[in-house]
């Protein structure tokens, strides 16, 4: 859906999503590069499952809910990418059970 206009090689930082490795820039939040893979979604909803994507990229909707480094429900439009970053897509949320 969306793609850099430029190549970040020079100054590239490198992070994990879903256990795929991933460059990014630094200072670009991990809502930005969810939103550049080919599954643009961070979190299942846990009633129907559906996929939700980043979208206000401003921390209103939570809608960009993702796990990053081991900490559930992390407002990705609002953290910045850092180099080793661990982040998984959202598949439930924790306690909830239907």
């Amino acid at each position: 859906m969306f793609r850099k206009l430029h190549d970040p090689a020079e100054k590239s930082l490198k992070i994990d999503i879903d256990g795929l490795p991933t460059v990014v820039e630094p200072g670009e939040s991990v809502a930005a590069v969810l939103l550049r893979q080919d599954e643009a979604w961070s979190r299942m909803t846990p009633v129907s499952g559906s996929k939700r994507a980043p979208y206000c990229m401003m921390g209103v909707c939570f809608e960009c809910l993702a796990e990053v480094d081991g900490v559930a429900s992390v407002q990705t439009c609002l953290t910045s990418a850092r180099d080793g970053m661990c982040v998984k897509r959202q598949r439930c949320v924790p306690g909830f059970s239907a």
